[in-house]
């Protein structure tokens, strides 16, 4: 069974596929995927991380059907897929994120790839154990988790954490989630 964890965004779009055949879920039997308009993050990370350029748009609508393009190019063949919930207390561009998430959930439904929607704190709170954690905490999670030091691979010259490591560190856990909840 092919899972995919999406954490999905208008800035920073990222997908962690877990092939169940593979073993144990864990980092290296996962591939990740994102979307950066930084063209020096557009290049393969660590042999399973894949950095792409958003592709130009004119029109939010263009710009939508493109990222949720791309999404269903990364999860073609996916059993099942699962998206963060919406953020309660979200502020700024909601209207922007509800519609961009919107096509992209017609356009799994079309393909009959079905969703688990996974709350965003119960994402950090199996991530850090608490369910209001901070990006550099997710971070360290996934550090002390997986041995793997994103932000000196991928955002070396960076001092503090962003994308595209938060968005890999959280599609990597929504895709922990799944896969924990298809296995019990």
């Amino acid at each position: 069974m092919i899972i995919s964890g999406i954490d999905y965004s208008l800035n920073g779009p990222a997908i962690c596929v877990f092939d169940t055949e593979k073993g144990d879920f864990s980092f290296k039997n996962c591939n990740f995927y994102f979307l950066t308009d930084t063209k020096k993050y557009a290049t393969l990370f660590l042999n399973n991380i894949y950095g792409e350029l958003f592709r130009p748009y004119d029109e939010e609508c263009e710009r939508y059907d493109s990222i949720s393009d791309w999404v269903m190019r990364v999860c073609v063949g996916s059993d099942m897929v699962a998206l963060e919930g919406y953020a309660y207390n979200a502020t700024g561009r909601i209207f922007h994120i509800a519609e961009n998430t919107g096509i992209l959930k017609y356009k799994l439904y079309e393909a009959s790839i079905p969703v688990e929607i996974i709350e965003p704190t119960k994402v950090k709170k199996i991530a850090t154990g608490k369910g209001n954690a901070d990006k550099q905490l997710m971070v360290d999670s996934f550090l002390s988790e997986t041995g793997i030091n994103l932000q000196e691979i991928i955002t070396p010259n960076k001092t503090l954490v962003g994308s595209p490591v938060t968005d890999i560190v959280d599609c990597y856990y929504i895709c922990k989630i799944l896969h924990d909840q298809i296995k019990s």
